[in-house]
């Protein structure tokens, strides 16, 4: 299966900052926002960022399409829906750098495979570990599935608050985003959509 190719990506990865300029770059940051980057409480701070960063963007170092690619046959019959809710997401904002933290619900139909489940949720965790957008993750995480696995449908559900909107700006801290995604018989048959929306909100 051929992977999409993230221009932006290769690019950025050409030119990538050594650790060192990383560190540098923190400290401008402390400098700017008025404080000392040499005082005690702040003198590991620049590692402390760094370190952090390389957790919060892991997915940049991973092919969600690889994790995807063990599947399974024998699934005695087995041609209902695969209903994954209540998945934790924490990502980052694109515009602001600030977390953006919810939960994802995902279902496929399979055709004639199935993944382990954790892969699922695994590939979620991989798109989460970038800079995004509500909308693009969303996106992004249908359309890997529906690569891999080639099921007669999928669905998504991601339900975030934005620390963007919560803790700056227009400051409401109560607002959540939702964005929906469809493909094969879950855009085509709307009982099916009904039926993926009840299980997101089933609980027990």
């Amino acid at each position: 299966m051929d992977m999409k190719v993230d221009k932006n990506q290769i690019d950025l990865d050409q030119e990538k900052p050594t650790r060192e300029e990383a560190m540098d770059a923190v400290k401008t940051l402390i400098s700017w926002a008025g404080d000392n980057p040499s005082r005690e409480g702040l003198i590991d701070t620049p590692k402390r960022v760094v370190k952090a960063y390389e957790e919060f963007f892991a997915g940049y170092n991973q092919d969600p399409l690889s994790t995807l690619s063990k599947t399974f046959e024998d699934v005695q019959g087995y041609d209902d829906i695969v209903f994954l809710r209540d998945i934790n997401i924490e990502t980052h904002c694109e515009h602001h750098m600030v977390p953006i933290l919810g939960v994802a619900h995902v279902a496929y139909l399979p055709r004639d495979k199935v993944v382990g489940i954790s892969k699922l949720a695994r590939v979620i965790d991989i798109f989460a570990k970038r800079l995004q957008t509500q909308e693009t993750m969303t996106m992004q995480i249908l359309e890997t599935i529906d690569q891999a696995l080639d099921p007669l449908g999928t669905a998504i559900m991601i339900d975030a608050k934005h620390q963007c909107m919560t803790t700056r700006g227009i400051s409401k801290p109560n607002v959540s985003t939702v964005t929906t995604k469809f493909s094969g018989l879950f855009a085509e048959d709307s009982e099916l959509r009904q039926r993926f929306m009840g299980l997101t909100q089933a609980k027990g």
